[in-house]
């Protein structure tokens, strides 16, 4: 009986941890600076807004502060998915980013397998089915 306890507290435990990593990546920002994140090295941090930004839609980089300041990075932070700071405007990878980079790393691994509405228009999707192709 005791088992069955533990198992079910796992269970709600990892559905949470999934689910704080699926709203963290609801939103275009805060998937930019996870990939951004990606691209530097471990204890490298990124400037923002302009590494919050998707290259292929215009976007007000004050707009974009402002909700980076009070939407985007705090929630990341909460999750301990990043660290960041205000002056300059900046962000690094927080204690657990691996829980949320490794949804990116399977994804850019099996970039061929997605379907082309959801590659085509995403930079990062295209180089890496393009290496693949190229491979």
């Amino acid at each position: 009986m005791k088992e069955m306890g533990v198992r079910i507290e796992n269970g709600q435990r990892i559905i949470g941890k999934w689910n704080h990593v699926f709203e963290a990546l609801s939103a275009e920002p805060r998937r930019q600076l996870i990939v951004s994140l990606l691209d530097v090295a471990s204890g490298q941090s990124v400037s923002l807004p302009e590494n919050a930004m998707n290259p292929n839609i215009p976007t007000d980089p004050e707009k974009l502060r402002q909700e980076l300041h009070h939407i985007h990075l705090p929630l990341l932070a909460d999750q301990g998915f990043i660290n960041w700071e205000t002056e300059p405007l900046v962000a690094s990878r927080g204690p657990q980013f691996d829980e949320i980079a490794v949804v990116f790393d399977a994804l850019h691994a099996t970039a061929t397998d997605i379907p082309d509405s959801l590659v085509i228009g995403c930079q990062r999707l295209e180089q890496e089915r393009q290496t693949s192709f190229e491979d």
